[in-house]
This record gives structure tokens, sequence and C-alpha cells, in this order.
């Protein structure tokens, strides 16, 4: 029951991470957002993605597909974030040559 919540948590914070992206790219603009917010929830992925080998290697018996689901959001979310990111930088170079 505890993989099916987490995976339903990092199914929610993925679907929330397409959201995000699209607004960055079509804003052309960096202001409102936090690249220190950012940093901070991709560290957090990475803790959780940490976590999810930590748990496969030590592992005595075969892992449920749950578990699976779970490492495939993190993996997804942290690359959804990483784009995010990367908008940013691009948003904030937009931002100087505008003057803004």
């Amino acid at each position: 029951m505890t993989d099916l919540l987490e995976a339903l948590m990092i199914l929610c914070f993925g679907l929330s991470w397409p959201i995000s992206i699209r607004k960055s790219w079509v804003s052309r603009t960096a202001k409102g957002k936090s690249l220190f917010f950012e940093v901070f929830i991709w560290i957090g992925y990475v803790f959780g993605i940490i976590r999810k080998i930590m748990l496969w290697s030590a592992a005595t018996e075969p892992l449920g597909w749950l578990f699976y689901l779970a490492w495939a959001f993190y993996v997804l979310n942290i690359v959804e974030i990483t784009i995010d990111m990367a908008l940013y930088f691009r948003n904030v170079k937009l931002d100087k040559a505008a003057g803004r």
C-alpha cells in the first residue's frame, strides 16, 4: 500500500511539471520562477531515486510492479524539472536581452 501511495504522489507531481514547462516556454520570462525552489525539488527527487536504488539493492525478494512504477515516475519527474530549469536559464537570457 505504501508503494501505491508513493507512486500516486509522484504521479501527481509529475502531472504538474508539464504545466510549469508550458508556462515557462510560452511566457518567455523568468519572472515569477524560483531557481532556488526548483533546485531543492530536483535534489529531493535525487534523494528519492537514491532511496529506490538502496531498496532495490537490499531486496531479498522480487519487488512489486508498484516499486518500478514509482521508480519510473521519479525519473520522469527529474527529467521534467531539468527541462523547466533549462527553460529558466533561457528565459533569464531573454529577460536580459529585452531589458526586463
